[in-house]
C-alpha cells in the first residue's frame, strides 16, 4: 500500500494511462503522463489532504487532487489492460 510520505518534493511519477501508450506515442511525447510531486497540501474548504503536483509534459501545468484519490489503486473494472497497480507509481 503507497504512503504519502512516500511521495515527497521531487519526486517523479507516472500515472497508469501511461501504460496504456503505444510505443510510438511514447517516442513522441516521451513525458506524456509524467509528473513532478511538488507537495503535500491541505484544502482549506474541506479540511482534507490533498498532492500537489506538475506535468512534466505540454504546458507542464500543475494540478491538485485528493490524496485518497492519489493514493488509490486502478479500477480494474474500468481499466482492464493496465500493468499499474496505482493511479500513480514512483518512476524514480
Amino acid at each position: 500500500m503507497q504512503k504519502a510520505a512516500d511521495f515527497k518534493p521531487g519526486t517523479i511519477v507516472q500515472h497508469f494511462k501511461r501504460t496504456l501508450l503505444s510505443e510510438e506515442e511514447l517516442k513522441k511525447q516521451p513525458l506524456m503522463y509524467m509528473y513532478e510531486i511538488v507537495g503535500c497540501a491541505m484544502d482549506t474548504e474541506s479540511e482534507k489532504d490533498v498532492m500537489v503536483y506538475r506535468a512534466l509534459y505540454g504546458s507542464r501545468q500543475m494540478y491538485v487532487r485528493p490524496m485518497v484519490m492519489f493514493l488509490s489503486a486502478v479500477d480494474r473494472q474500468k481499466y482492464p489492460g493496465v500493468k499499474q497497480e496505482y493511479r500513480f507509481e514512483i518512476v524514480k
